[in-house]
């Protein structure tokens, strides 16, 4: 293509190029992943310098900004799309899903409006509905797509706000928190730190919500949670949990929420990472009765591989998400038979995030992502087999997901010893699990939640951490960890 026509088309050579130039640092860094340590190699202070410069009277050409871009984050990258890294549940970012994501940044769509993207609606509406069928999720239900599952949470127990103060007569889109009725919120001892976070952001307060006693595994107990029903004086706020952060555990859902459902109460559910399996016939029934509740939070780039800003929020009522979300502007088309995005997150404008997700599901089908998860669940099996038999390191969860826990030695010094060992082998770099807290002990937290992870992942994961725990055995205390 001349470039007369390239100037036409919207690109002049340089930018041409420099597109180009981008996308070959994206094949490379992805073709390489499995190459060098999984970790960065510069210390934060020495990764950070080289972009905190004063900004410059005078600008550079394209390529050379995406030169220096690609050169100066050298070292300063995690490879956290390799399935040598198993850390936080954060997906790998699967191929497929990149390179719809290099499709969203060129059209440039701004994917609040059905009426000017209808295209990207039509992608967005296809992995609502297929997620919702994938998880067996009511039929009808309202869903958005939002950042992540904090979000998603934040977004359901908005929805919720909005129901249980309507329930008593109250406007909170009109009227505000001010002169409302009470809301009782009740949610597991080890729930994760988003939902906490989304009664923040919702105005309930994290510190008000009556925290639930938990088993050894992280579930809430149902004897303690009737208790603190009883104890209600109005219709609560209930959020549970599908997939606690440590051990992979999931609340009694079909124990629990009848009882909630008796009161008149909402029950949300932080459904990360955990609520995928749903999507597994073998393995549904750990979530048995997860359906009934009346929102729930997923993350679409943990176990769908989505890159990230991806993440979803179901609400049964569509009504209360449309009322808690909705933001119209009288420059806004009407709404048509088409349900509207901006209806339903909390954002006018933003990328089309949903596009990566409909690629990747178009891609592997539901044979696919069944097969993912279960290999993974499996493959969390395996670690902590590997892990227990070697004396003197202890899994303490039961394998209910993707999830293993693992502490070193026993007694004083026991969480030195376990620290030791994460940094050992973080600092050798073959694979990168991350630390933790559970059972009142320091832990080092494996996830298994990559696309790519197969039997040789899970071996090397368990040998790098025997082969720290045995050289910590042999060294002083005071020796270097490397």
């Amino acid at each position: 293509m001349d470039k007369p026509t390239l100037e036409r088309a919207g690109l002049t050579d340089a930018q041409s190029q420099a597109i180009r130039a981008a996308a070959d640092a994206a094949l490379d860094f992805r073709e390489t992943l499995g190459q060098g340590q999984a970790r960065p190699q510069l210390s934060l202070d020495a990764a950070v310098a080289p972009f905190l410069e004063p900004l410059a009277e005078t600008g550079l050409s394209e390529t050379e900004v995406i030169g220096h871009i690609v050169k100066a984050s050298e070292g300063g990258l995690h490879k956290m799309a390799a399935p040598s890294f198993f850390g936080y549940v954060l997906g790998a970012s699967h191929p497929v899903g990149v390179a719809a994501d290099f499709l969203v940044s060129a059209w440039g769509q701004n994917a609040g409006s059905s009426f000017e993207t209808p295209a990207v609606t039509g992608m967005e509406r296809a992995v609502c509905n297929w997620v919702i069928d994938l998880l067996s999720l009511p039929p009808g239900s309202g869903a958005g797509l939002v950042t992540g599952a904090s979000v998603a949470n934040m977004v359901g127990v908005m929805a919720a706000r909005n129901r249980l103060l309507a329930d008593q007569g109250w406007d909170v889109e009109r009227d505000g928190l001010f002169g409302a009725a009470e809301i009782p919120v009740l949610i597991g001892r080890d729930a994760h730190s988003a939902p906490f976070a989304a009664l923040r952001y919702a105005g309930f307060g994290a510190a008000r919500a009556v925290q639930v006693a938990t088993d050894a595994q992280g579930r809430i107990d149902p004897r303690a949670f009737e208790k603190a029903l009883e104890a209600c004086s109005a219709p609560p706020l209930v959020i549970l949990q599908a997939g606690q952060i440590n051990t992979g555990a999931f609340d009694p859902f079909s124990q629990l929420i009848p009882m909630v459902r008796a009161r008149g109460g909402w029950v949300h559910v932080d459904g990360a990472f955990g609520l995928w399996l749903a999507a597994v016939p073998e393995l549904a029934d750990r979530l048995a009765g997860v359906e009934l509740a009346d929102s729930w939070a997923v993350d679409l780039h943990k176990w769908l591989n989505a890159p990230f800003d991806a993440g979803m929020v179901v609400v049964r009522d569509r009504a209360a998400l449309v009322a808690s979300m909705s933001a119209r502007g009288a420059y806004l088309p009407e709404t048509t038979a088409h349900w509207e995005p901006t209806d339903s997150t909390p954002e006018l404008s933003r990328r089309a995030r949903g596009v990566p997700s409909y690629a990747i599901l178009r891609h592997l089908g539901r044979a696919g992502v069944r097969e993912m998860v279960t290999r993974h669940c499996r493959l969390a099996g395996r670690i902590a087999d590997g892990l227990a038999r070697e004396p003197g390191l202890t899994v303490l969860n039961r394998i209910h997901s993707n999830q293993v826990t693992v502490a070193c030695g026993e007694g004083t010094g026991a969480d030195d010893q376990t620290m030791r060992v994460l940094r050992r082998v973080q600092e050798r770099g073959r694979v990168y699990p991350t630390h933790g807290e559970w059972a009142g002990r320091q832990i080092i937290r494996i996830s298994v939640i990559g696309y790519a992870m197969q039997d040789a992942d899970a071996d090397l994961v368990v040998s790098e951490i025997v082969a720290a725990w045995r050289w910590c055995q042999r060294q002083p205390v005071d020796a270097p960890d490397v």
